[in-house]
């Protein structure tokens, strides 16, 4: 068993020369009663060693006053539990820290071989056989004495023997051979050149093209081969492409945007013509406004008025405006809806030189004379005026003078 350490604790936790069977309870009351304030301080009184120690008591009196153990023994004391690193602190041990090793030429030299056997290397193996025997090289023959004349001393010159000059090899000549005959045709011109292999063209900003593979060598051209041209490949499709999507909704949206929409507006004074403003001109203008809302539901705004000349020119004017999809079919349908009122004639179709205004003018009888209807129709609105003592001609041209003034375009 190991010796106990100066200085080391039980495992009980008690300290090294007191009783280890003391009652806890006992243990937490005071051993001695208060010491008075009067009383002087333990400094001042008398150690151990001054005063004189009874001779005639035995030692036994002094264990009586002790109490006797209540337990037999203490309890265990468990290990302490390891220490848990501080904020900051390695977790792993610390290494020792290294001995300092001096210089190799102040150390002591060791030898390696100390306490080998170094006798010697001659050791017997008994696991490998003995090799065998060599076999002997063969004795060389014995060589013949030079029977040729003595060779010349040393720094002469030995004059050779002539020689005679050999004759002429013979060649043999074979007879010629007899190839049989065939019939001659004419030889074909050699096929041309093949044309140069013009590179194709690169793209500005692309990676260069890996070159075109040559043919390879000994290779001709059969007789009458042409090499296909390449054709240029012209972005046809793209073009027609943006034409169509772009080009056909540009021409007949333009018109559309140009007329419509449109707001009306009767002016007092056009030119010669005069508004009217009296009782039966007023009711008329009513009339046919209300005529005009009730055949063309999609009409915005609508509007009429009657017009005349100092020289008895009488002019009536209405219409409406709106979007229309078709003013084409719409012209020829308010000619049809005022034929049989003003007993018109066939209807002759104007040229306004306007893209997408259509005008149809024809003639007819109210109250008893002569009158030239005409209407004109666009995208945006429709004007159709009655004139009295005018031809067609001029009836067109001051109808669409009339709509000039009286229908403005918003766009416009």
């Amino acid at each position: 068993m190991p010796e106990p350490q100066p200085g080391a604790r039980p495992a009980d936790g008690s300290t090294p020369g007191t009783p280890p069977d003391r009652d806890p309870a006992a243990a937490d009351k005071p051993t001695s009663p208060p010491v008075p304030s009067d009383q002087p301080e333990p400094s001042t009184q008398p150690t151990a060693a001054d005063q004189p120690e009874p001779s005639d008591q035995p030692e036994a009196t002094a264990t009586e006053d002790v109490p006797a153990p209540r337990w037999s023994g203490s309890a265990s004391v468990p290990p302490p539990l390891p220490r848990r690193p501080a904020w900051g602190e390695s977790a792993e041990p610390t290494p020792p820290q290294a001995v300092p090793v001096g210089l190799p030429e102040h150390q002591t030299p060791v030898d390696p071989w100390a306490g080998v056997d170094t006798g010697g290397w001659d050791l017997p193996s008994a696991e490998l056989p003995p090799l065998p025997p060599t076999t002997p090289y063969p004795v060389p023959p014995a060589t013949r004495q030079w029977s040729g004349p003595p060779a010349p001393p040393v720094g002469s010159h030995p004059v050779p023997p002539p020689v005679a000059p050999l004759p002429p090899p013979v060649t043999p000549v074979s007879p010629p051979a007899v190839r049989p005959t065939m019939p001659s045709r004419p030889m074909s011109p050699p096929p041309p050149p093949p044309a140069p292999v013009r590179p194709p063209k690169q793209r500005r900003g692309g990676r260069p093209s890996a070159p075109p593979a040559a043919p390879p060598p000994g290779r001709q051209t059969p007789k009458g081969y042409v090499p296909a041209r390449r054709r240029r490949r012209w972005p046809w499709l793209l073009l027609l492409t943006l034409a169509c999507c772009c080009g056909c909704p540009a021409y007949y949206g333009f018109p559309i945007s140009a007329q419509y929409p449109a707001r009306a507006a009767l002016p007092e004074q056009i030119e010669d013509l005069t508004l009217r403003q009296d009782n039966r001109s007023a009711e008329t203008a009513k009339q046919l406004e209300n005529e005009v809302r009730n055949e063309h539901l999609l009409a915005e705004d609508t509007f009429a008025g009657v017009y005349s000349t100092t020289n008895g020119k009488r002019v009536t004017v209405f219409g409406g405006t709106g979007f229309r999809l078709t003013p084409e079919a719409d012209a020829e349908a308010e000619i049809s809806r005022l034929a049989d009122r003003y007993a018109l004639a066939t209807a002759e179709t104007v040229d306004t030189g306007v893209r997408g205004r259509h005008e149809r003018c024809a003639v007819g009888r109210a109250d008893g004379s002569d009158v030239v209807v005409c209407t004109s129709v666009d995208h945006g609105s429709i004007a159709t005026g009655v004139f009295t003592r005018l031809s067609v001609t001029d009836s067109a041209t001051l109808l669409n003078t009339l709509r000039i003034q009286i229908v403005q375009p918003e766009r416009g």
